[in-house]
């Protein structure tokens, strides 16, 4: 039975076949305010999402009638912007793990901590006043590469799921972790970035858990951890696969019991904190190499984010290079300049094995450089390989170089547009570029 309680409130779809289970829920969330309905099986729960909208729905793994898998599922068919926690049997760390790779938003493992249930519950509801950004967005780029990770950040935001970010150094990935959380309903709360390969070995279990005073010789107070500074918040493990495996094993059980304890404490603290890992290495052969736990992996590796290498993202080098200079020139207290003809080509050339870090520190070197109103070439000093040489001898004698540059941009762009019969939506895609991108370079290039 649904029972009101203020107008306007959010609905919260509690889902358990037991009955005395299902009613907890439901007493603990009228005590917080909401509106809650009951339904006793997948189907029920079926029929209820086709009647109300849901802020919330809150669902057991296993019924008589179906899986807890089967409502997200259901949820995700229907287009409902429904997020979604699962409760699992205590030590069904898989069944957590499926759920969360599924879409859910959280878990809970039986027997339900009321004060977890809050948490989760409050987190869950502030994700309709999470907004992806930002008119200066820390990832740019209108390339189909940087757009899948952007719409993929987007989904994640709205997760609690552990994410592992892959990718070359200098790609971005702390940056995607902070765009996941600064769009996330943790944005209000710390983000605590750590550097796992340049902790001590001796020290890392003190920097992530804290100690007590006395704990060990030079502990003359007692001090928070990693895990403490971003309760409630998110931790971002950088360079995770550098961790030394006795660490790895106390981190994975403080990751499956979201329960710390200091050093020389002797109780376990209960703290809220979302996980996102990365590293430029392959955890999956640090895993083969007996280098990391495949049970932490495991943990870590719920969702994967791949952030592309410069290389990957075409013309985006150059939208992502005047974005720099701009930001460099206002540190500096420098007037803006431009970029030579003979730079753009040879920012496109270039490889850039560094990527976005390698980029900026090439662009503070070329404005410290430069002579006059442009940055050419030569202020760049890029060094280009073999392959990059070869690449530019391809275009010939053909000058001004953006003329014709603008001459094949628009024969690739008619051909896109008539395989598609016009279509600039699925010509944008083939092309791997958003609609905006290609409207712009429509008008541009005087294509009607």
């Amino acid at each position: 039975m649904a029972k009101k309680i203020n107008k306007g409130s959010k609905r919260v779809l509690v889902v358990d076949d037991e009955h005395d289970l299902a009613e907890l829920l439901e007493l603990t969330l009228l005590k917080m305010g909401l509106d809650v309905d009951c339904a006793y099986g997948v189907k029920e729960a079926c029929a209820r999402l086709d009647k109300v909208a849901y802020d919330l729905c809150l669902t057991d793994m296993r019924m008589p009638d179906g899986e807890g898998l089967e409502i997200i599922q259901y949820i995700q068919s229907q287009g409902l912007d429904v997020p979604v926690a699962v409760i699992t049997a205590y030590g069904s760390t898989d069944n957590a793990v499926a759920a969360l790779k599924s879409g859910a938003f959280d878990y809970l493992a039986k027997p339900v901590a009321l004060d977890q249930l809050r948490s989760l519950v409050k987190s869950a509801l502030a994700l309709d006043d999470a907004t992806m950004a930002q008119a200066d967005r820390p990832l740019l780029g209108d390339s189909a590469a940087m757009q899948h990770a952007l719409e993929l950040i987007a989904k994640l935001a709205k997760s609690q799921a552990p994410v592992y970010v892959t990718g070359e150094s200098g790609s971005g990935k702390e940056r995607a972790a902070r765009l996941i959380h600064a769009s996330s309903s943790r944005a209000k709360q710390p983000f605590v970035a750590v550097n796992c390969g340049a902790i001590p070995e001796n020290l890392m279990e003190s920097e992530f858990f804290g100690h007590k005073k006395g704990a060990f010789t030079g502990a003359n107070e007692d001090r928070d951890g990693f895990f403490h500074a971003a309760n409630s918040g998110t931790l971002f493990l950088d360079e995770v696969a550098d961790l030394p495996l006795s660490m790895q094993v106390k981190l994975l059980r403080v990751i499956q019991e979201r329960k710390v304890r200091k050093l020389g404490a002797t109780a376990e603290e209960t703290l809220d904190v979302r996980i996102i890992s990365a590293t430029h290495q392959s955890l999956s052969q640090c895993v083969e190499a007996g280098r990391f736990r495949q049970d932490l992996y495991y943990r870590l590796n719920v969702i994967e984010l791949r952030m592309p290498a410069l290389r990957e993202m075409g013309s985006d080098v150059l939208v992502i290079a005047r974005h720099v200079l701009a930001r460099v020139a206002k540190l500096n207290g420098q007037k803006l300049p431009d970029f030579s003809a003979d730079a753009l080509t040879a920012l496109q050339r270039y490889d850039f094995p560094g990527n976005v870090r390698e980029l900026e520190n090439v662009l503070e070197r070329a404005l410290a450089l430069a002579d006059g109103h442009a940055i050419t070439a030569a202020d760049l000093q890029l060094s280009l390989s073999e392959h990059e040489l070869e690449a530019g001898q391809d275009l010939g004698d053909k000058f001004p170089l953006q003329d014709y540059l603008d001459r094949v941009e628009k024969q690739v762009i008619l051909e896109a547009l008539e395989k598609t019969r016009f279509n600039r939506t699925q010509a944008a895609k083939i092309l791997g570029l958003t609609f905006r991108s290609l409207r712009y370079r429509l008008d541009r290039l005087g294509i009607q």
